[in-house]
């Protein structure tokens, strides 16, 4: 069996004639907790699917441990868990009869001490009886967790599962990933919330169905070229369009009542120069001050450096 649990070779897939991933290339090791990241159309639903085998690639090959997904994908499914976008259990089952039928499509007949452990680990055990219609949001993506584990995938593959969950379920969701994690599992996560990609070991930025970067979250974050200095106007919202004029400044992005003021090279100075710089044009209640980027951050990094070659390249041709 391949040390690579999941391994894309220039997989690329269209949907008519739009592509909705472009030469994926990138290999996931076993017991990994890999995040595949962007906003939606980004590739990361299409690319879960070829693991699963669900689709085909137009190019380029996937395996899971070494196996095709298409050709042979008997010999998979008792290796993947696939937990999709939508909650795609059965509502007027059961707690107990939704895992019991899991159990029973995978072939596995003696889980009830495995179900037991997987209800005891998602405290789902004490509502065991009640219909999966009558749950919380966070307590079905739990069931859903439990059903997809049932079979002991070892590598489990999940789009969006915490997309609508209120904050406190997705906390308990990520102590039960990192439980899993700790167990050896393999965990696959594609995700558009960029701070549950920081607790990923590796992470792929995906945009318009291309890699954009790969590496730890860390790394990246280390990379992201200059000065990145956080602008604060007590009373009103960072005035975007000054800030970009101001020399120095390679990119500004508002976030939330601050931006994130990118300055080209490093320079100690860039704080008081941008408050400076404000002050002069009647905000003296300005402050700024250097903070360590965000993934976020290098992810608009990298789309605007991306649009930038992109427009450079139509206009040469």
């Amino acid at each position: 069996m391949s040390t690579d649990a999941l391994n894309f070779s220039n997989a690329t897939r269209k949907y008519g004639g739009r592509i909705a991933l472009a030469g994926l290339t990138l290999a996931i090791d076993g017991g990994e907790m890999f995040g595949l990241i962007g906003p939606d159309g980004a590739g990361k639903t299409t690319a879960l699917r070829l693991a699963c085998g669900l689709l085909r690639p137009d190019a380029g090959a996937i395996a899971v441990f070494g196996r095709d997904p298409v050709r042979e994908h008997a010999s998979i499914t008792g290796l993947v868990g696939y937990l999709s976008q939508r909650f795609s259990l059965y509502g007027d089952l059961t707690i107990d009869e939704n895992i019991a039928f899991q159990a029973e499509i995978h072939g596995v007949r003696r889980y009830a001490a495995e179900r037991d452990r997987l209800l005891g680990m998602t405290q789902l055990t004490p509502f065991r009886g009640r219909r999966a219609d009558r749950l919380s949001g966070g307590m079905k993506q739990k069931l859903a967790l439990a059903c997809t584990l049932i079979h002991q995938p070892k590598i489990l593959l999940l789009d969006e599962p915490t997309t609508g969950v209120d904050p406190v379920s997705r906390r308990e969701f990520w102590k039960l990933l990192s439980e899993f994690l700790a167990a050896g599992l393999t965990i696959v996560m594609a995700t558009p919330y960029l701070d549950e990609a920081e607790r990923c070991g590796r992470v792929a930025l995906l945009h318009e169905g291309r890699l954009m970067a790969l590496d730890t979250p860390g790394t990246l974050q280390g990379g992201l070229p200059g000065l990145l200095l956080e602008v604060f106007v007590d009373g009103s919202r960072p005035p975007v369009e000054m800030l970009a004029a101001m020399s120095g400044v390679d990119d500004v992005q508002l976030f939330g009542d601050r931006a994130h003021v990118r300055i080209a090279r490093s320079d100690a100075a860039a704080p008081a120069r941008i408050v400076a710089g404000l002050a002069a044009a009647g905000m003296s209640n300005a402050s700024a001050r250097t903070v360590p980027p965000s993934l976020e951050d290098v992810f608009i990094h990298l789309v605007t450096r991306a649009a930038a070659g992109d427009e450079a390249g139509g206009e040469a041709r």
